[in-house]
């Protein structure tokens, strides 16, 4: 049985989960994750992406290092805080194939204090 081809080539997750203000894990919505979320798919359709999809996922459970966003097949995931490094994601990982260095999450990352 051979594979069928992938109707996206990458699915891209971006939290935009919303808590109370205050809440002590924050929230990846309280810092504009869905501004970014929609900044990111205008750019996506520019750059001609068409077998990418960007969607919001609701918590990822990475609150504390958000925004954050998560890129599959490949699992990797992203903290984010402005337009331009979504540029970067976008340019360097879905376009180039590489990665961002300087905004990788790793699997054992924690936010500073846990």
């Amino acid at each position: 049985m051979s594979d069928e081809p992938q109707y996206y080539q990458s699915h891209v997750f971006v939290c935009t989960n919303q808590r109370p203000d205050g809440h002590k894990r924050g929230s990846c919505a309280a810092e504009d994750s869905e501004k970014l979320r929609d900044y990111m798919k205008v750019r996506a359709k520019e750059l001609g992406l068409p077998a990418t999809r960007i969607n919001s996922a609701g918590c990822l459970d990475r609150c504390e290092l958000g925004p954050t966003l998560v890129i599959y097949p490949e699992g990797v995931w992203y903290g984010f805080k402005t337009t331009a490094d979504i540029d970067e994601i976008l340019d360097t990982h879905l376009v180039k194939g590489g990665r961002v260095a300087r905004l990788l999450l790793r699997a054992d990352q924690r936010p500073p204090g846990k």
